[in-house]
């Protein structure tokens, strides 16, 4: 059994062997704190004033011998690919790879850039960046306007649309920014020169892959254009990037922020980058750009699916997709089907047949024309009919009363009712003349008040029993009595 002490030393053990994991992570820990003193340090002593401190991409290797290639390309004014040879092991490929990923490289960059005229030129002209969205624009517009307070006196046409343009005279007249200083303005100028000339290079990249699109992405050309594809590509980071992209990302690719001005929004299209620069696009109807941008950016993802995997190096699948296309949005101009007049139904000769019944035929009975209302309606050639009022005036009573209408005597009940009471009568007379039943309440004993009870036959006397007894029978006739 343990004893106390023993269990001391075990913990003092156990503390000891504790603070050695400690001091251990304890040095790496120090040496992270290290990495990032370090990381801090460079941070600080990157200067933000500095244009070759922020923007490093012009100076790098990769850049100068890429654009190098791009130049002696153009100047070749290569076809691409040979025909029998894989597309992947050409150095032209390669060469488009590469060109695709530096155009995100330097978009990236201009954006840099970008921020950086802005933080300098924000003391100047703080209301200009809200004005102009696009980068190169606004690099542009910096360098134009450089120091001037009076804007009137800066031709800004061609730069800028006339309302935007409108828009920056006027809020240049109530600014609050100051002139920047000469080292601050040069600074700023320089770094609208390198997003311009970062801008340019961006475009022969651009040119370079647009001329190989035909060999590197043939359906996919065959859909938007070479130029448009090749701007897809280059956003997207080449073609395998643009392939596993899905269609509702590809169709914003390029989309840039408008500034309305505070124009309506109502004929503005939105959510569409590249794809608003295609034919196919600028042929359509307004109404309908926004489903066939929708439409462009399904079936070009597609192509660039069989373009990334090789499936049709020919482009038929890409001429197909676009026959899809065209004639879908055929299909929505065409006008809807006139509405059809509805044909009047066939006469039919015969009356149709109604619903019968007991209440029906009642009915049809009691409004039906009697023998009496018929020979009202008639009138006799050369006889003069009687009225009510004599003269021919009031109603007129037709061949009602006349010798030549051969009938003895009229019923003015229809013929059916007069039949059912017909039938009522004799059924009724079997009631009470039928059968040999007699009601219990007959007796032959008669009271009378000189013999008192009296058996007598009540037939004897001629009589009925029942309703026969009675002065109003039917059965009954007159008696004859004879004289005395």
């Amino acid at each position: 059994m343990a004893t106390l002490e023993d269990s001391f030393l075990a913990d003092l053990d156990e503390l000891s062997d504790n603070e050695a994991e400690l001091d251990e992570n304890d040095g790496n820990g120090g040496m992270e704190e290290e990495d990032i003193d370090m990381d801090m340090a460079d941070l600080e002593t990157l200067n933000y004033d500095d244009l070759d401190s922020v923007s490093k991409l012009q100076k790098s290797q990769r850049y100068i011998d890429i654009m190098k290639k791009v130049e002696e390309a153009l100047g070749k004014d290569a076809d691409g690919a040979e025909k029998g040879t894989v597309l992947e092991d050409d150095p032209e490929y390669k060469l488009i790879v590469d060109c695709n990923q530096l155009s995100v490289d330097i978009e990236n960059e201009i954006v840099i850039v970008h921020n950086f005229i802005k933080d300098k030129y924000r003391l100047k002209f703080q209301e200009l960046e809200s004005l102009v969205h696009h980068p190169i624009d606004y690099a542009r517009v910096v360098k134009k306007i450089g120091n001037e307070t009076d804007l009137t006196l800066v031709d800004l046409e061609g730069l800028l649309p006339s309302a935007i343009i409108m828009v920056v005279s006027v809020t240049a007249l109530t600014t609050k920014g100051n002139p920047l200083p000469e080292d601050v303005l040069q600074k700023t100028l320089e770094a609208c020169d390198r997003a311009l000339d970062l801008d340019s290079s961006r475009k022969k990249v651009l040119d370079f892959v647009e001329s190989k699109m035909g060999s590197i992405a043939p359906n996919l050309s065959a859909i938007v254009g070479s130029a448009v594809a090749a701007k897809l590509m280059g956003t997207a980071g080449g073609l395998s990037a643009l392939a596993k992209m899905p269609a509702c990302n590809v169709q914003v690719l390029g989309h840039k922020r408008k500034n309305l001005a505070g124009f309506s929004s109502a004929t503005s299209v939105s959510r569409v980058g590249y794809l608003d620069q295609t034919e196919i696009f600028q042929s359509t109807p307004p109404s309908l750009r926004m489903r066939v941008g929708r439409l462009l950016a399904a079936k070009s993802t597609l192509a660039a699916r069989v373009d990334a995997t090789r499936g049709d190096p020919s482009g038929t699948n890409g001429k197909a997709l676009r026959e899809a296309i065209r004639k879908k949005i055929e299909k929505w101009q065409e006008p809807p089907p006139a509405r059809q007049p509805k044909p009047l139904p066939v006469p039919d000769s015969e009356p149709k047949k109604r619903r019968g019944g007991r209440r029906l035929r009642k009915m049809k009975e009691r409004y039906a024309v009697t023998d009496m209302r018929k020979l009202a309606n008639r009138m006799a050639f050369g006889t003069p009919e009687e009225s009510s009022l004599g003269d021919g005036l009031g109603e007129g009573y037709g061949m009602l009363g006349q010798a030549g209408s051969n009938r003895l005597r009229v019923s003015s009940v229809p013929s059916k009712l007069k039949l059912n009471a017909k039938v009522a009568k004799k059924l009724k007379e079997r009631q009470y003349t039928g059968g040999a039943t007699t009601s219990g309440l007959t007796s032959s004993l008669a009271f009378t008040p000189v013999q008192g009870i009296e058996l007598c036959n009540p037939q004897a006397l001629g009589l009925g029993s029942g309703t026969q007894s009675t002065y109003f029978s039917e059965s009954g006739t007159f008696s004859k009595l004879k004289k005395i």
